[in-house]
């Protein structure tokens, strides 16, 4: 028998009042996130200060041609690689394996006492995070520093903050204590939808903790890593602007030189508009193959897929 179309205008009748509450959401999306697409002309113009963002000479494809025979294309791609990469290698599984931790305490009060600690470092604005790496690292006075030398895991003239090979590591372990606790709380809630019975069921079988984790738990949360791993994948070029900016020095500058920063330097400090705003365009584009690659990837392989 073949199902009835449902009607979108009967649909939005019925549930008028779920759209009204998300209706400040499409709003803030339209305006803040479609809205500024019309610029992305840009890219393809020669911005001319006298005839505004649409009055200049259209170009093509000139500035993204500029970008790739650029000195910097090679640098900058690389380093937003490498840093996303390490980002999402390291930072993806600890949520996971933290809200397995948090889920497997029994004492609901040293649970809420856990939560409240692990989520807190998220609050921490980018600025004073930086701020506090600062005075940490700090090759003189810093206590992190004096720590790794006094245990003569670091040379005791290292500057951590100065040091090319050692910017990665702190950008991506300071990220994941700033924000493992907060990204937890999406597979928290997965585990909490947990049936009970199938608890029970692994207890009477014989199954320890660990195996009630790797067959209860983890199957559980599968379609939720995927659904996440996807999504990160179409930020794999997006490292964060203002904590690479802020970490950026003259010493560090051959590793901290991302595709966002190199677009604020160009674009906006050095008046390149239309150049700035084809390398943002490519970044967003790259971003969005990636996306499409791994949902089709993800939907092939596990039948799990964003749409």
């Amino acid at each position: 028998m073949r199902q009835k179309t449902k009607n979108p205008l009967l649909a939005l009748k019925k549930d008028w009042q779920l759209w009204v509450m998300i209706l400040p959401a499409l709003v803030y999306i339209l305006i803040f996130c479609y809205g500024p697409m019309y610029g992305i002309q840009l890219a393809f113009r020669k911005y001319d200060y006298s005839k505004g963002l649409t009055g200049g000479d259209w170009v093509g494809l000139r500035y993204f041609k500029q970008y790739f025979d650029s000195p910097m294309f090679y640098t900058t791609m690389k380093n937003t690689f490498v840093i996303s990469f390490f980002s999402l290698v390291g930072g993806f599984p600890v949520p996971i394996l933290l809200a397995l931790v948090i889920n497997s305490l029994r004492q609901n009060k040293l649970k809420r006492v856990v939560q409240t600690a692990v989520y807190m470092p998220y609050f921490i604005s980018t600025v004073v995070m930086v701020a506090i790496l600062q005075i940490m690292l700090s090759p003189t006075t810093g206590i992190v520093s004096g720590l790794l030398k006094s245990l003569h895991l670091i040379p005791s003239s290292v500057n951590l903050l100065g040091t090319p090979s050692a910017f990665v590591p702190v950008y991506v372990i300071s990220g994941i204590w700033q924000s493992a606790g907060w990204n937890s709380i999406i597979f928290i809630a997965a585990l909490s939808s947990v049936d009970g019975q199938l608890y029970d069921a692994a207890k009477v079988d014989g199954a320890s903790r660990l195996q009630q984790v790797i067959h209860v738990e983890l199957p559980a949360i599968v379609p939720t890593i995927i659904i996440l791993l996807i999504m990160n994948m179409g930020r794999i070029l997006s490292v964060g602007f203002e904590k690479t900016f802020l970490m950026q020095n003259d010493m560090n500058l051959t590793v901290s030189q991302v595709i966002s920063t190199y677009t604020f330097n160009v674009g906006v400090q050095s008046g390149q508009f239309s150049f700035g705003s084809a390398v943002g365009l490519f970044n967003t584009v790259v971003n969005f193959v990636f996306l499409i690659l791994a949902n089709t990837v993800s939907k092939r392989v596990a039948d799990i897929s964003l749409m």
